[in-house]
Protein backbone atom coordinates (compact mmCIF):
# COMPACT_ATOMS: atom_id res chain seq x y z
CA UNK A 1 0.00 0.00 0.00
CA UNK A 2 2.13 3.20 -1.17
CA UNK A 3 -0.58 5.67 -1.56
CA UNK A 4 -2.51 6.90 1.94
CA UNK A 5 -5.50 4.44 2.89
CA UNK A 6 -9.02 5.35 2.86
CA UNK A 7 -9.73 6.62 5.95
CA UNK A 8 -12.28 4.80 7.06
CA UNK A 9 -9.85 1.63 6.81
CA UNK A 10 -8.51 2.86 9.88
CA UNK A 11 -11.44 3.54 11.44
CA UNK A 12 -11.98 -0.84 10.44
CA UNK A 13 -8.93 -1.72 11.64
CA UNK A 14 -9.29 0.02 14.76
CA UNK A 15 -12.82 -1.65 14.85
CA UNK A 16 -11.36 -5.31 14.15
CA UNK A 17 -13.67 -5.11 10.68
CA UNK A 18 -10.75 -5.60 8.32
CA UNK A 19 -10.60 -8.87 6.30
CA UNK A 20 -6.71 -10.79 7.05
CA UNK A 21 -5.62 -9.36 3.54
CA UNK A 22 -6.58 -5.24 4.57
CA UNK A 23 -5.24 -5.58 7.96
CA UNK A 24 -2.27 -6.69 6.73
CA UNK A 25 -1.80 -4.39 4.37
CA UNK A 26 -3.13 -1.52 6.60
CA UNK A 27 -0.60 -2.13 9.71
CA UNK A 28 2.04 -2.70 6.64
CA UNK A 29 1.27 1.44 5.64
CA UNK A 30 1.31 2.20 9.40
CA UNK A 31 4.78 0.88 9.98
CA UNK A 32 6.12 3.32 6.98
CA UNK A 33 3.92 6.54 7.47
CA UNK A 34 4.11 8.92 10.35
CA UNK A 35 1.23 10.94 9.44
CA UNK A 36 -1.52 7.81 9.10
CA UNK A 37 0.05 6.45 12.39
CA UNK A 38 -0.35 9.73 14.10
CA UNK A 39 -4.39 9.93 12.56
CA UNK A 40 -4.50 5.92 13.92
CA UNK A 41 -3.20 6.88 17.10
CA UNK A 42 -5.65 9.92 17.69
CA UNK A 43 -8.45 7.39 16.61
CA UNK A 44 -6.99 4.88 19.26
CA UNK A 45 -7.25 7.66 22.28
CA UNK A 46 -10.88 9.09 21.04
CA UNK A 47 -11.71 5.19 21.45
CA UNK A 48 -10.39 4.39 24.96
CA UNK A 49 -11.79 8.05 25.87
CA UNK A 50 -15.36 7.60 24.95
CA UNK A 51 -15.03 3.69 26.53
CA UNK A 52 -14.23 5.54 29.99
CA UNK A 53 -16.59 3.83 32.83
CA UNK A 54 -17.46 7.37 33.30
CA UNK A 55 -19.58 8.06 30.75
CA UNK A 56 -21.40 4.59 31.54
CA UNK A 57 -24.24 4.60 33.71
CA UNK A 58 -25.29 1.15 36.09
CA UNK A 59 -28.13 0.90 37.49
CA UNK A 60 -29.30 1.33 40.86
CA UNK A 61 -29.16 -1.98 42.72
CA UNK A 62 -32.75 -1.18 44.06
CA UNK A 63 -34.22 -1.55 40.66
CA UNK A 64 -35.38 -5.20 40.70
CA UNK A 65 -37.42 -3.59 43.77
CA UNK A 66 -39.15 -1.84 41.94
CA UNK A 67 -39.89 -3.65 39.29
CA UNK A 68 -41.39 -6.65 41.38
CA UNK A 69 -43.58 -3.57 43.79
CA UNK A 70 -44.84 -2.23 40.35
CA UNK A 71 -45.86 -5.98 39.11
CA UNK A 72 -47.25 -7.23 42.25
CA UNK A 73 -50.50 -5.88 42.43
CA UNK A 74 -51.31 -6.66 38.44
CA UNK A 75 -50.40 -9.61 38.87
CA UNK A 76 -51.98 -10.83 42.40
CA UNK A 77 -55.37 -9.44 40.64
CA UNK A 78 -55.85 -12.17 38.31
CA UNK A 79 -56.76 -15.77 39.57
CA UNK A 80 -53.85 -18.74 39.07
CA UNK A 81 -55.77 -21.78 39.98
CA UNK A 82 -57.01 -21.52 35.78
CA UNK A 83 -54.61 -19.76 34.35
CA UNK A 84 -52.77 -21.66 31.77
CA UNK A 85 -48.98 -22.50 32.29
CA UNK A 86 -47.16 -19.19 30.93
CA UNK A 87 -50.28 -17.12 31.27
CA UNK A 88 -49.91 -15.19 34.58
CA UNK A 89 -47.98 -16.55 37.91
CA UNK A 90 -48.65 -15.45 41.21
CA UNK A 91 -46.17 -15.92 44.25
CA UNK A 92 -42.58 -16.76 43.61
CA UNK A 93 -43.58 -16.21 39.83
CA UNK A 94 -43.56 -12.38 40.07
CA UNK A 95 -40.10 -12.83 41.32
CA UNK A 96 -38.86 -14.07 38.75
CA UNK A 97 -40.55 -12.03 36.17
CA UNK A 98 -39.07 -8.79 37.81
CA UNK A 99 -35.69 -10.80 38.12
CA UNK A 100 -35.83 -11.76 34.57
CA UNK A 101 -36.61 -7.84 33.45
CA UNK A 102 -33.65 -6.53 35.73
CA UNK A 103 -31.30 -8.57 33.98
CA UNK A 104 -32.20 -6.47 31.22
CA UNK A 105 -31.07 -3.41 33.20
CA UNK A 106 -28.10 -4.91 34.92
CA UNK A 107 -26.58 -7.91 33.73
CA UNK A 108 -23.30 -7.55 31.56
CA UNK A 109 -23.46 -8.00 28.21
CA UNK A 110 -21.17 -10.81 26.32
CA UNK A 111 -19.19 -8.19 25.49
CA UNK A 112 -19.54 -3.94 23.76
CA UNK A 113 -20.73 -3.17 19.99
CA UNK A 114 -17.67 -4.64 17.94
CA UNK A 115 -15.91 -6.23 20.98
CA UNK A 116 -16.68 -9.50 19.20
CA UNK A 117 -15.39 -8.55 16.24
CA UNK A 118 -12.15 -7.46 17.75
CA UNK A 119 -11.78 -10.79 19.52
CA UNK A 120 -12.06 -13.02 16.74
CA UNK A 121 -9.85 -10.78 13.94
CA UNK A 122 -7.44 -11.03 16.53
CA UNK A 123 -7.66 -14.57 17.02
CA UNK A 124 -7.51 -14.95 13.29
CA UNK A 125 -5.11 -12.44 12.72
CA UNK A 126 -2.49 -14.15 15.11
CA UNK A 127 -3.22 -17.24 12.99
CA UNK A 128 -2.32 -15.79 10.11
CA UNK A 129 0.26 -13.22 10.07
CA UNK A 130 2.80 -15.93 11.54
CA UNK A 131 2.41 -13.58 14.96
CA UNK A 132 0.70 -15.98 17.63
CA UNK A 133 3.28 -16.12 20.52
CA UNK A 134 5.56 -13.41 21.45
CA UNK A 135 7.24 -15.92 24.37
CA UNK A 136 7.18 -19.53 23.35
CA UNK A 137 7.14 -21.54 26.07
CA UNK A 138 4.88 -24.10 28.19
CA UNK A 139 6.08 -22.92 31.77
CA UNK A 140 4.26 -20.17 33.05
CA UNK A 141 6.58 -19.10 35.48
CA UNK A 142 8.57 -17.67 32.12
CA UNK A 143 5.58 -16.42 30.64
CA UNK A 144 3.96 -14.65 34.01
CA UNK A 145 7.19 -12.35 34.36
CA UNK A 146 7.79 -11.87 30.79
CA UNK A 147 4.61 -9.24 30.85
CA UNK A 148 6.00 -7.34 33.81
CA UNK A 149 6.62 -3.86 32.26
CA UNK A 150 5.25 -4.55 28.80
CA UNK A 151 1.40 -3.50 30.54
CA UNK A 152 0.19 -2.24 34.37
CA UNK A 153 -1.00 -5.31 35.82
CA UNK A 154 -0.34 -8.87 36.21
CA UNK A 155 -2.24 -11.36 34.14
CA UNK A 156 -2.46 -15.23 36.25
CA UNK A 157 -1.23 -17.34 33.86
CA UNK A 158 -1.82 -21.19 33.90
CA UNK A 159 -0.92 -24.60 32.23
CA UNK A 160 -3.41 -27.27 31.87
CA UNK A 161 -1.97 -29.28 29.77
CA UNK A 162 -3.19 -32.06 32.20
CA UNK A 163 -6.60 -31.58 31.33
CA UNK A 164 -5.83 -31.90 27.56
CA UNK A 165 -5.24 -27.52 27.08
CA UNK A 166 -1.62 -26.94 27.01
CA UNK A 167 0.00 -23.50 27.70
CA UNK A 168 2.38 -22.50 24.56
CA UNK A 169 3.57 -19.13 25.07
CA UNK A 170 2.03 -15.35 25.23
CA UNK A 171 2.33 -12.07 23.17
CA UNK A 172 1.07 -8.55 23.27
CA UNK A 173 -2.29 -8.05 21.91
CA UNK A 174 -4.55 -4.97 21.13
CA UNK A 175 -8.06 -4.82 22.19
CA UNK A 176 -10.64 -1.65 22.87
CA UNK A 177 -7.44 0.74 22.33
CA UNK A 178 -5.27 -0.75 24.89
CA UNK A 179 -2.96 -3.38 24.98
CA UNK A 180 -3.53 -6.50 26.72
CA UNK A 181 -1.68 -9.96 27.24
CA UNK A 182 -2.55 -12.97 25.22
CA UNK A 183 -2.29 -16.28 26.47
CA UNK A 184 -2.49 -19.13 23.96
CA UNK A 185 -3.15 -22.51 24.98
CA UNK A 186 -3.60 -25.64 22.35
CA UNK A 187 -6.30 -28.12 21.96
CA UNK A 188 -5.15 -31.22 19.69
CA UNK A 189 -4.45 -29.07 16.25
CA UNK A 190 -6.27 -25.84 17.69
CA UNK A 191 -5.65 -22.83 18.99
CA UNK A 192 -7.15 -21.12 22.22
CA UNK A 193 -6.46 -17.21 22.46
CA UNK A 194 -7.12 -16.10 25.69
CA UNK A 195 -7.38 -12.11 26.39
CA UNK A 196 -7.14 -10.14 29.70
CA UNK A 197 -8.24 -6.78 30.63
CA UNK A 198 -8.66 -5.52 33.71
CA UNK A 199 -12.23 -4.45 33.74
CA UNK A 200 -14.13 -6.98 35.50
CA UNK A 201 -15.98 -7.39 38.78
CA UNK A 202 -16.32 -10.14 41.26
CA UNK A 203 -18.09 -12.61 39.62
CA UNK A 204 -16.95 -15.52 37.69
CA UNK A 205 -20.06 -17.02 35.57
CA UNK A 206 -18.79 -17.92 31.82
CA UNK A 207 -20.88 -16.51 29.23
CA UNK A 208 -21.11 -18.40 25.56
CA UNK A 209 -21.14 -16.42 22.71
CA UNK A 210 -20.44 -17.77 18.88
CA UNK A 211 -19.20 -15.00 16.35
CA UNK A 212 -18.20 -15.00 12.87
CA UNK A 213 -17.43 -19.13 12.60
CA UNK A 214 -15.93 -18.89 16.13
CA UNK A 215 -17.01 -19.82 19.81
CA UNK A 216 -16.21 -16.94 22.60
CA UNK A 217 -16.24 -17.51 26.65
CA UNK A 218 -16.35 -15.02 28.36
CA UNK A 219 -15.68 -14.45 32.47
CA UNK A 220 -14.67 -12.00 34.94
CA UNK A 221 -13.02 -13.02 38.74
CA UNK A 222 -10.64 -10.80 40.62
CA UNK A 223 -11.24 -7.57 39.02
CA UNK A 224 -10.08 -8.89 35.46
CA UNK A 225 -12.02 -9.58 32.24
CA UNK A 226 -11.22 -12.78 30.47
CA UNK A 227 -12.42 -13.55 26.81
CA UNK A 228 -11.13 -16.76 25.52
CA UNK A 229 -11.66 -17.36 21.35
CA UNK A 230 -11.16 -20.77 19.37
CA UNK A 231 -12.70 -22.82 16.95
CA UNK A 232 -12.76 -25.58 19.10
CA UNK A 233 -16.47 -27.15 20.25
CA UNK A 234 -18.56 -24.84 22.59
CA UNK A 235 -18.69 -27.62 25.09
CA UNK A 236 -14.63 -27.89 25.27
CA UNK A 237 -14.54 -24.04 25.21
CA UNK A 238 -16.41 -23.71 28.52
CA UNK A 239 -14.92 -26.45 30.28
CA UNK A 240 -11.44 -24.80 29.26
CA UNK A 241 -12.56 -21.79 30.64
CA UNK A 242 -14.19 -23.41 34.09
CA UNK A 243 -10.46 -25.09 34.06
CA UNK A 244 -8.51 -21.81 33.84
CA UNK A 245 -10.44 -19.84 36.16
CA UNK A 246 -10.54 -22.61 39.11
CA UNK A 247 -6.82 -22.49 38.50
CA UNK A 248 -6.30 -18.53 38.17
CA UNK A 249 -7.52 -18.85 41.56
CA UNK A 250 -4.19 -19.96 43.31
CA UNK A 251 -2.16 -19.23 40.67
CA UNK A 252 -0.81 -15.86 42.11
Amino acid sequence: MTDHPDPMLLHGLLDGELDAANTLAVEAHLKSCPACLSEYETLQRLRAALASPGLRHAAPASLLDQIEASLAPALAAKPTRTAPTGAWLGGAGVTAIAASLALVFVSPQFAAPGLEDQLVANHVRSLQANHLIDIPTSDRHVVKPWFNGKIDFSPPVVDLADEGFPLVGGRLDYVEGKTVPALVFHRRLHTINVFVQPQGGPGERIHAAHHDGYNLAHWTAAGLDYWAVSDIEPGDLNTFARLFAERAKGSG
